[in-house]
């Protein structure tokens, strides 16, 4: 069984934030979420977060959660001490039993990476190493003469000689459930840091004679962790880099690859064409053909094949048909639902209502909480009056209805098939099929009116 252990109990005291370290976000999720991603495609038997600051937060943030065990460290005494305090939980250590150590604020070793790591292993310890050409600050794989690993140092009490060795540790290692329990209970604080390090099992395995070997990350991000905000933002940049340039691998067109935000699960199709600065969110959908313009924003939305989302539109949680035509400057709020060939223009706002194939709403419109048929035409200025300060209530425009400029449709109300409201009509009662229904003051004209004049 595979046991794997997060260490999450840092302050994050350089975040200069209330908020826990790991809980901070990275491509729109928290790092600790891209470190459980990691984990679990690994089908661990087992998963235990360590937790100290904040660990309130934390645990509610992934309550419910199924296969997540929580153990608390405190005070902070170092790496190995974190681990020690997952120990309880980590079983008999039978045989075959491993136990991978993972970082909360790592947020993006990969999962092939973690994979050839514990190949790596054997039946031995492995542990994730990096080459830098500037290792200040990170513990240094001390090597004999045959190569083999002897010992970790770390940079504090490296000597001058090894502080020269660019080979570092990250941290992250893989062992044998029953060896690395027993090499915890033996390690020291005999430190310049007076802390337990969980690289001092290394010289432990060394000397009992156990096998260790090293495996690397497939890319030099992977390994890079969050200490600061401006960490945190440098390896924003990184990783959207590196989604982006998945995209494009997959066939997608970006217009600027360095100006594209990816938050969450972006799918799409042939010949999709994204514009500079849109952001992608939660789960989106993008099929064959989609054009995307500039600075537009997608939070949970599908759109359909050759569909085309002009510039400065907001979508979330909606759902575009194929060859329909979106903004500019639209929005489509939750529950909006447009069919095929559908048109929403500029300044226009959809919520929980389905516009049917061919209808069109071109400008400065608010509809909500309706079921527009087909081939229906929304003039500007109309609105869906859904909301009575407590209820709200639906529209009902059946097909091949032509709604008039500056109109109010005073929900719960039916435009029949075919019908027609004329321009500035408020509708309290049903517009029958096929006919003109129309609601205005007499237009009046005053003889002799004057315009009133400034007094001097």
């Amino acid at each position: 069984m595979l046991n794997i252990v997060i260490l999450a109990a840092g302050m994050g005291k350089r975040m200069q934030s209330d908020l826990p370290k790991v809980l901070h976000t990275l491509a729109g999720k928290p790092m600790l979420d891209h470190v459980l991603d990691g984990a679990r495609a690994l089908s661990p038997g087992r998963i235990i977060v360590v937790v100290g600051h904040g660990a309130d937060r934390v645990q509610a943030a992934y309550a419910g959660q199924e296969g997540l065990h929580f153990v608390l460290q405190q005070p902070q005494q170092g790496t190995g001490h974190a681990v020690q305090q997952a120990v309880p939980l980590l079983g008999q250590g039978d045989a075959d039993d491993a136990t991978l150590v993972l970082y909360g604020d790592v947020p993006l070793v990969q999962p092939e990476t973690l994979r050839s790591l514990l190949q790596a292993r054997g039946r031995g310890l492995a542990v994730l190493t990096e080459h830098l050409a500037d290792p200040t600050g990170y513990g240094r794989i001390v090597r004999d003469a045959q190569g083999k690993v002897v010992r970790i140092v770390e940079h504090k009490d490296a000597s001058p000689a090894e502080r020269r060795i660019g080979e570092v540790n990250t941290g992250i290692v893989a062992a044998p459930t029953g060896l690395l329990k027993d090499w915890l209970s033996r390690i020291s604080n005999d430190n310049a840091q007076g802390e337990y390090y969980l690289t001092d099992i290394i010289g432990l395995a060394v000397a009992d004679g156990a096998p260790v070997s090293t495996a690397h990350p497939g890319a030099a991000w992977e390994t890079l962790g969050v200490n600061s905000r401006l960490q945190q933002a440098e390896l924003e940049r990184i990783w959207q880099r590196e989604l982006a340039r998945r995209q494009l691998e997959a066939g997608v067109t970006l217009a600027d690859p360095a100006r594209f935000d990816q938050r969450g699960s972006l799918k799409c199709g042939r010949d999709v064409y994204i514009d500079v600065g849109c952001v992608f969110e939660g789960e989106v959908e993008l099929a064959d053909g989609v054009r995307v313009g500039p600075h537009c924003m997608l939070r949970d939305v599908r759109v359909g094949a050759g569909a085309r989302i002009e510039a400065y539109s907001h979508l979330q949680q909606a759902e575009v048909g194929a060859q329909a035509q979106v903004g500019p400057y639209a929005r489509l709020r939750p529950g909006a639902r447009l069919e095929e060939q559908a048109h929403i223009g500029n300044f226009v706002e959809i919520k929980n209502s389905r516009i049917g194939k061919g209808s069109k709403a071109n400008h400065l419109a608010y509809v909500g909480d309706a079921d527009v048929g087909q081939r229906v035409n929304i003039g500007a200025g109309t609105i869906t009056c859904n909301y009575d300060g407590v209820n709200k209530h639906r529209t009902v425009i059946e097909d091949d209805a032509f709604i008039g400029s500056d109109t109010q449709l005073v929900a719960p109300v039916t435009v029949r098939r075919g019908a027609t409201l004329g321009a500035g009509t408020t509708l309290t009662r049903e517009a029958p099929a096929g006919q003109l229904t129309l609601s205005r003051s007499p237009q009046t004209t005053i003889a002799g009116w004057k315009r009133p004049v400034k007094k001097s």
